[in-house]
């Protein structure tokens, strides 16, 4: 287990611009799903170290690229999927396209194309639910749950360890400290900013301990996406070029790489079938997290017809560039 000046001297390292990395979470219901607590209320968790001990952290990152469609070839032509693929640059190497879209914030009226395929990241974590005002369906055997982390959060967990007030690390058994997440409302969204570390430190129970004896610590590495290979690389780019097209999304061309969550396509007989190209202000999600100044204060969605025009342009310099 990694010490909290460890940690403490990577995250600074990172800041200074180190190199960070990070299909699935698994399919099991160890995934702790937070974000459904009721408004008002706290889940106080208590995170735990990762089974892999060459990992300074007690978490992993995970950086993905969310591609949307505007249906399926063969199947539901005019329900939106979206394709989650891992970014590159998550193993420090150049991702296709984010290669491509970095120049595009350069111009106010690409941004928002733009930060629609930038890469969102998360966190994932592993430890106990201590408290949880969840009433659950179901609750796995195994009381380690995992934790799906986003960057608000995280932020306040980082800024903590990096307090020099800060005592212990948060994962010792005897000295750690629990986490209370808590969930506000601002505006339309969810809001977790008054979430924080418990006030005092916390020994872990007999009945946690025996959990941990008896279960071992999840090696959060296998939980985490794999490095596409070379196909599966050009599959990613081609996808985003059928995207930025306004295609559908394909399952004879994509299926053996990615797939959309929650469309079985096992019964799908699949022929290229291009669509026309949907304006971006129809099927853009809510603007994401940008990730530079310079995308912070993008304009408003262009007209549908500017987004047309918009689109077929980029894919039009896309192509150029590769030829």
């Amino acid at each position: 287990m990694a010490s909290l000046a460890e940690i403490r001297a990577k995250l600074l390292e990172q800041e200074k611009g180190g190199n960070t990395r990070s299909n699935s979470y698994g399919g099991d219901n160890a995934i702790y799903a937070f974000w459904n607590i009721p408004e008002g209320q706290s889940a106080t968790m208590r995170f735990l170290p990762d089974g892999d001990d060459t990992n300074t952290y007690f978490w992993r990152e995970r950086q993905m690229i969310r591609i949307p469609f505007s249906g399926v070839a063969g199947g539901d032509e005019h329900k939106p999927v979206t394709v989650t693929v891992p970014c590159m640059e998550m193993w420090g190497e150049t991702c296709p396209v984010h290669a491509e879209i970095r120049p595009w914030f350069k111009d106010p009226s690409m941004e928002d194309m733009a930060r629609k395929y930038w890469k969102k990241r998360s966190y994932l974590f592993q430890g106990f639910v201590v408290d949880s005002p969840l009433q659950e369906d179901s609750v796995p055997e195994n009381p380690i749950r995992r934790f799906i982390i986003n960057p608000s959060i995280f932020n306040i967990i980082k800024q903590a360890l990096m307090d020099p007030d800060f005592p212990e690390i948060p994962t010792d058994f005897e000295q750690g400290t629990d986490f209370k997440l808590a969930k506000t409302q601002k505006g339309q969204y969810a809001d977790y900013s008054t979430s924080n570390w418990a006030r005092r430190e916390r020994g872990l129970t007999e009945d946690e301990r025996n959990a941990i004896a008896s279960n071992g610590l999840h090696n959060l590495d296998d939980f985490m996406p794999k490095k596409p290979t070379a196909e599966g690389v050009n599959a990613i780019f081609e996808m985003f070029e059928a995207s930025v097209d306004g295609q559908l999304y394909d399952p004879a061309r994509f299926g053996q790489f990615y797939r959309p969550a929650g469309v079985n396509l096992d019964n799908i007989s699949s022929t290229p079938v291009p669509a026309t190209p949907a304006p971006v202000a129809e099927t853009a999600p809510a603007p994401a997290p940008a990730p530079q100044a310079v995308a912070e204060s993008a304009p408003a969605a262009p007209a549908a017809d500017d987004s047309k025009s918009s689109a077929q342009d980029i894919l039009a310099a896309i192509r150029a560039r590769k030829n």
